[in-house]
């Protein structure tokens, strides 16, 4: 980076702005974390941090505030934000369109291509297999990420076609303004994991009081997991330990030892020692929608993805019996596409 010499006689970094670094500010500010945007982005955090001292430098302002639930934006930084989103917008929209004016020259020989992306989820397998029986013809392919907002900022960018994505309750995603979307399940109750020896293991439902004094996991790399947890801690007047485990295989060995319990998906499947369990009144839950990038397919085929999104789910609900009768109460409609 070089020093130019402004016409006041300041020395200033000489560094002009990109796109890349406006996605910087926009991963920042939507995670609310620079260690969060960090591994979004495929960056360590010091290097992150770097670049927004160089991008402040360049502007002449503070753009984040450090504080201790994470970064916000300054009034500068919501000011720069607010005009740099429409320009990466207009940027996705370029490259989209000359992306498809590209696949459209090719001919029709070519052969037709979809791209997925989803979050972690048993359905994800049963609803790959369901595609390629109903596309033998197309290359299918499909990207896994724990963070919903990747998985989005990608179907803007044109990277991804479709994406089955979560978001947690109280914590709105950010959904691409010219991306649009079908709700899966409008409130998908998260259960819980615990060692089969845990005391509350014994009842078909636990209340979160029963695991006040118990260690509470979540993955630092799930969008606002840690957030919607201290919240529903919050209002029910609790306020155990919550440790940040990123690696599945050692949370898992976690759980089983009685160490710690953590939430999970109601279709998930009891490891070794565990078992999962509905937690009463259901404080924990998400949205499940599939998305996608508009024009990039026809009606017929979105419908067609989305049934077989949705067949696939619901397959997976035949596993759980304590999911199979809370679904018998409050999604019964639902529940009756379960063939």
């Amino acid at each position: 980076m070089s020093l130019a010499k402004g016409c006041d006689g300041v020395y200033a970094p000489d560094v002009e702005l990109d796109v890349r670094h406006l996605r910087v500010l926009c991963a920042i500010a939507d995670s609310g974390s620079l260690r969060k945007a960090a591994l979004q982005l495929g960056m360590t955090q010091p290097s992150l941090t770097t670049q927004l001292h160089r991008i402040e430098r360049a502007i002449g302002g503070t753009l984040f505030t450090r504080e201790q639930t994470g970064s916000r934006p300054t009034a500068l930084g919501h000011s720069v934000l607010s005009r740099a989103r429409p320009v990466i917008t207009e940027m996705a929209a370029l490259v989209a369109a000359a992306r498809q004016e590209a696949r459209d020259s090719a001919g029709p020989g070519r052969q037709r291509r979809l791209r997925i992306g989803s979050v972690g989820s048993r359905a994800v397998a049963a609803w790959l297999r369901r595609v390629h029986e109903r596309l033998p013809d197309t290359d299918t392919t499909i990207h896994v990420d724990i963070s919903a907002s990747a998985l989005l900022r990608m179907v803007a960018a044109d990277q991804l076609d479709v994406a089955f994505v979560h978001e947690c309750e109280g914590f709105p995603l950010r959904v691409p303004p010219d991306a649009e979307h079908r709700v899966l399940m409008a409130r998908e109750p998260q259960f819980v994991a615990l060692a089969a020896g845990h005391p509350a293991a014994a009842r078909d439902v636990v209340h979160l009081a029963d695991l006040a004094e118990d260690t509470w996991m979540v993955d630092p790399t799930a969008d606002h997991e840690y957030a919607a947890m201290r919240r529903v801690f919050t209002e029910a007047g609790l306020n155990p330990r919550v440790v940040q485990v990123r690696d599945n295989a050692t949370a898992a060995e976690l759980v089983a030892s009685g160490e710690a319990v953590r939430p999970c998906q109601p279709t998930s499947l009891p490891g070794p020692g565990t078992v999962v369990r509905p937690v009463h009144g259901d404080p924990l839950a998400v949205r499940l929608l599939f998305t996608w990038r508009p024009r990039v397919l026809s009606p017929p085929a979105l419908d067609a993805l989305y049934g077989e999104l949705r067949a696939a789910y619901l397959d997976l609900a035949k596993v759980n019996p304590a999911y199979l009768d809370w679904l018998a109460r409050h999604e019964p409609v639902l529940l009756g596409r379960v063939g």
